[in-house]
């Protein structure tokens, strides 16, 4: 199941697929923002300052390596 990797290239590989994602859900949120302005010129949204922290993509990783070792 693993491919021969070891524990260390498997928790790397997490931490790689958590930071993916947390990184597309922020442009996802920057996206919506510059939608909302591109309708709403009268109205406009600033988009929030977020800065990816190391203990958001251990957190999500955690939750995928989780998911792996569900029986």
């Amino acid at each position: 199941m693993s491919n021969g990797k070891s524990g260390f290239e498997i928790r790397a590989d997490l931490l790689n697929q958590a930071q993916g994602i947390l990184e597309g859900n922020i442009h996802r949120k920057i996206d919506q923002v510059h939608e909302h302005n591109a309708r709403n010129e009268d109205n406009p949204k600033v988009i929030p300052a977020r800065q990816l922290k190391a203990s958001d993509v251990i957190s999500v990783a955690k939750e995928l390596n989780e998911f792996v070792n569900e029986k």
